[in-house]
């Protein structure tokens, strides 16, 4: 897959349930940081604050998934993480229940701690 020009462009090559997932993914990440800039980082949507990239998202073959483009955020979150499948760098997410709200401004503020200390 060609590198997206803008997190629009990468939507469009989305599955419909994945898109809709990934929209309001989108939008709960600027309702915590309204003036982050969105980015495209290793090929996939993302958004930065601070200078460094702190959220990315991908629609994948199963589902979708959620990168803190840090190897420790999702480690630090470990019990409120453990009914979602992941990797160390990725939270894998369905997109008929989406992330809920809470839990999405637990992982940006995680992220943000890393990246302000």
């Amino acid at each position: 897959m060609e590198k997206p020009a803008s997190i629009d462009a990468y939507l469009t090559s989305v599955p419909p349930d994945r898109r809709v997932a990934l929209e309001k993914l989108r939008a709960q990440i600027h309702a915590l940081v309204p003036n982050a800039e969105e980015c495209i980082s290793y090929s996939m949507p993302a958004f930065r604050a601070h200078g460094k990239v702190f959220a990315g998202f991908l629609a994948t073959q199963k589902g979708c998934s959620y990168y803190p483009f840090s190897g420790t955020t999702l480690g630090s979150l470990a019990a409120e993480l453990a009914a979602y499948d992941q990797t160390k760098s990725a939270l894998h997410f369905e997109p008929a229940r989406g992330l809920p709200k809470t839990l999405v401004k637990k992982l940006v503020k995680a992220r943000l701690a890393e990246i302000i200390r």
